[in-house]
């Protein structure tokens, strides 16, 4: 009985995290389009999206897993927007909002993924 309930728990998590890639590389998708509007409070905005999404996922899954499954979507999906096309990229452009769209959503993934466990003790 143990055996199917580790095969359950696996495809679980596995499923969990595909939905959290998926909902990241969307995420990653307009925030990437809107980071530019009204400088620099898009900017602002789509990291505290990028942050509270990451941190979601992190915080009810209580899994790592699905955290870096939701940045690596984001990440993805805005580093996909910002390959240079034929006349160079229009939706990442140089300068430092760019810059800070660039990195911010790694940096902010990273972190959240990184950050201890809190412990609850039992009293």
């Amino acid at each position: 009985m143990s055996n199917v309930t580790d095969r359950a728990a696996v495809l679980t998590m596995a499923i969990a995290a595909v939905f959290a890639f998926a909902i990241g590389a969307a995420v990653g998708f307009v925030t990437t389009f809107t980071h530019r509007q009204y400088p620099p409070i898009g900017l602002i905005a789509g990291l505290v999206v990028v942050l509270a999404l990451v941190l979601g996922f992190r915080l009810v899954f209580g899994s790592r897993l699905i955290a870096a499954a939701a940045a690596v979507g984001v990440i993805g999906a805005t580093a996909l927007l910002m390959l240079p096309g034929a006349g160079g990229t229009a939706f990442v452009l140089d300068g430092p909002l760019g810059y800070a769209w660039a990195a911010g959503p790694a940096v902010l993934g990273a972190v959240v993924i990184a950050w201890p466990r809190p412990r609850i003790e039992a009293s």
